[in-house]
């Protein structure tokens, strides 16, 4: 497996930070610093998955690829599954990786730790984490944690994820960080499965694969990068790459 297809889903509609993904950072919009992050990775072709023509405009003007998608799609994976069929119709990639439009400062080196655990054949999905080091985190719902057990090939088999803090007992607990590398087949079959019993429960799509049996192996990666939901996020992430 030499290369994937990264594409950046991106919306315009966002409840607590509106228009988002054109929002400015230090003189380009956010969706913009994500996909040079992603070009940056150079594991496969990059393009943003949008549901609006100003995004895709944006992502142009900065030399990038974007392609227009229904408005109507109600998770990322469902974004990027329309994109994908779009852009690479033969099938010839067959890894499709899906990495947020909200993290401008996305290491080059996390994305391809996504990508890594497919290596292993009876991988379906890969993903990266990193170990909470800040107390205050520990017990934050809105920190995924990962529940994985180590697979003697570098990597950990995910078991559950939560927003609770677990597993209980000494040892690191991990923040699962929302990248996804998702082998062609594995995509078109977690699109077609109805929302599972888990996934609703903890408002996590990735328990939907869990469900089905899919196996999902993780990366562990040295930090989580900052997603950017609400201004104050905006704020730091303005702030963090000024100082760079």
């Amino acid at each position: 497996m030499t290369a994937a297809l990264v594409l950046i889903p991106a919306r315009l509609a966002a409840t607590r930070l509106p228009n988002k993904s054109l929002a400015d950072i230090c003189g380009k919009p956010m969706i913009v610093r994500v996909m040079e992050q992603a070009q940056d990775a150079d594991i496969g072709p990059v393009a943003v998955a949008c549901d609006d023509a100003s995004i895709a405009e944006a992502v142009r003007d900065h030399g990038g690829q974007a392609v227009l998608t229904s408005t109507d799609h109600v998770s990322g994976s469902d974004r990027i599954h329309e994109a994908a069929r779009n852009l690479d119709p033969d099938g010839r990639y067959d890894v499709v990786l899906n990495v947020q439009g909200d993290v401008p400062q996305i290491e080059p080196d996390a994305i391809r730790a996504a990508f890594s655990p497919l290596e292993i054949p009876e991988v379906s999905i890969g993903t990266i984490m990193t170990e909470i080091t800040r107390s205050e985190f520990r017990d934050d719902p809105s920190f995924v944690k990962a529940v994985t057990t180590p697979n003697g090939r570098g990597h950990h088999r995910a078991l559950y994820f939560t927003r609770a803090t677990a597993p209980t007992g000494d040892g690191p607990i991990y923040q699962h960080v929302g990248i996804y590398a998702y082998r062609r087949k594995a995509l078109e079959r977690f699109v077609q499965m109805p929302p599972s019993p888990l996934e609703m429960r903890e408002k996590l799509e990735q328990l939907r694969a869990l469900e089905a049996g899919m196996r999902i192996d993780v990366s562990i990666i040295d930090s989580a990068p900052m997603d950017v939901n609400t201004p104050e996020d905006l704020e730091r992430a303005r702030a963090a790459l000024n100082t760079q």
